[in-house]
This record gives C-alpha cells, sequence and structure tokens, in this order.
C-alpha cells in the first residue's frame, strides 16, 4: 500500500486508532476531529494517531503489499521465502535514507524505485544487499531482526520501502513503537515479534516460513521452530491494506 502527503482534507469523522503496543491490541472509534499528523508526542504514548493526508495508489488498495494472494485470511496466512538478516538498533536511515524521501510513493514508479533502495543505508559490514543493485525487487521476503528496529525518525517511507521491495514481513525481537504503528496503518508489511533472537538462530539467505495463525516461524534450512507473538487485532487492518482500508471494509467510513 502507498502513500503520499497532500493538501485533501477528508470531510468525514474518521475512527481513531489506537494500540497496546506489547499486546498488538487495536480499537476504534469515532471522532468529531481529523487525525492529526504524526508529532514526537505520540512516541511517548501507545496512541496511534493516523494524517489525514494519506492517499492510496488504485493498484495497492485492491492488492495489499503485506497480503498473502494464496490465503486472504490472516487466521491462514503464510509467508515463504528466503530470509534476511539484521541486528538490533537498525534506524529509519539506514531502512530508507533521508534522501530518498522525496519519491513519492503514490506514483508506480516511483514506489517501485523506493523498494529498490531498502536498507541502502546498512552498514558495510553487511556483505549480502538486501536489494540488489539494478534491481527493484528484493529476493529476500521476509526479514529477521534484533531489538529496536525502526527505531529513528517517523518516516513512513521505512515500511513503505520494505513494502514496495517485495518483503511480506518483518520478525523482530521488538520495534520502535512509532515503526510498528507506521506498519499497521500503511499495511505494508507484517511487523511479528519473536519470541527470543531469532537474529542469532537464522542466517541470511535461510528458507523459512512464517504460519501467521500458528504463530510460527519455521527454519527449513535449520530444522528449527520458533514462537512468534500473535498479531492479534493489527492482523486484519495489515490485511486490508491499513487503517484507511480497513474502515471502508468495516463501514465505519464510505467505500469510495
Amino acid at each position: 500500500m502507498a502513500f503520499s502527503v497532500s493538501t485533501t482534507t477528508i470531510s468525514q469523522n474518521l475512527p481513531t486508532f489506537s494500540s497496546s503496543f506489547h499486546t498488538n491490541k487495536l480499537s476504534f472509534s469515532f471522532s468529531s476531529s481529523h487525525f492529526p499528523p504524526f508529532t514526537s508526542k505520540s512516541k511517548l504514548n501507545n496512541n496511534i494517531t493516523l494524517s489525514p493526508h494519506i492517499t492510496l495508489s488504485p493498484k495497492s488498495s485492491s492488492t495489499p503489499r503485506a497480503h498473502a494472494p494464496s490465503n486472504p485470511s490472516s487466521s491462514t496466512a503464510s509467508f515463504h521465502g528466503l530470509c534476511y538478516v539484521v541486528g538490533d538498533n537498525i534506524d529509519t536511515d539506514q531502512i530508507i535514507p533521508a534522501e530518498y524521501l522525496t519519491l513519492v510513493p503514490s506514483k508506480p514508479d516511483e514506489y517501485e524505485k523506493l523498494g529498490s533502495f531498502a536498507l541502502v543505508g546498512l552498514p558495510a559490514a553487511y556483505a549480502a544487499r538486501f536489494v540488489e543493485p539494478g534491481d527493484t525487487k528484493t529476493k529476500y521476503s521476509i526479514i529477521i531482526a534484533g531489538a529496536n528496529f525502526g527505531c529513528g525518525s517517523s518516516r513512513e517511507h521505512a515500511p513503505v520501502a520494505l513494502g514496495a521491495s517485495g518483503a511480506a514481513a518483518v520478525v523482530a525481537e521488538s520495534y520502535a513503537r512509532i515503526f510498528f504503528r507506521n506498519s499497521v496503518a500503511t499495511g505494508e508489511v507484517y511487523p511479528l515479534e519473536s519470541e527470543g533472537r531469532l537474529c542469532e538462530e537464522c542466517r541470511t539467505g535461510d528458507v523459512v516460513t512464517i504460519e501467521l495463525g500458528e504463530s510460527r516461524l519455521v527454519n527449513h534450512t535449520t530444522g528449527k521452530e520458533y514462537r512468534l507473538k500473535p498479531i492479534g487485532d493489527a492482523g486484519p487492518v495489515i490485511e486490508a491494506g491499513g487503517i484507511f482500508a480497513f474502515a471502508r471494509k468495516t463501514g465505519m467510513i464510505p467505500s469510495r
């Protein structure tokens, strides 16, 4: 799901979106005010507020990037492919450097280009590139990370870049709250939490499967299985393509 910042104002009342970060429980209620833009204050609590200036591209609104096409329900969805392993404190400038924030994700060609720069800010210690030079898509569908993934600035481009690259999910020991929030809000990637340090158990290039319904990750290369924390109420929101798509799907706001 792609977005862009515009000056369009949504006239109807929108649902507020809040989350308990540790339990992934979401709740919606109607408010007479519009969603305010993200602020630094939002980092200090569990309230999720969305800018009303997010627009969806026609393609992404019908096919969320994080969606598993052959398994339409989050209770049965699974993802399978190669994993890319990173460590702790991967910040948003490493996920998508600031120089690429001029790209407008609602434009299909720029959305694709944004994906080509996903994780390009990682240090040289990471020998394998997440997206090979000259490519626009990654061969790694699942990212496995350590603690505090997505820390740093509040840029919404971070989960969008990962989704645009073709990644379906991130499995991290923990997240920066604002990255978790942006992942759910945009519907680009599933931000899943591991119960241990999978970044020390898996290696880049291992073949893994994530089974959402069972909250399980299977590493077929090593033959080991790991428990994940349930995605909870965030699952249907991501599956729908993000918060606005979910609100339309459930009748909270009129369909276009």
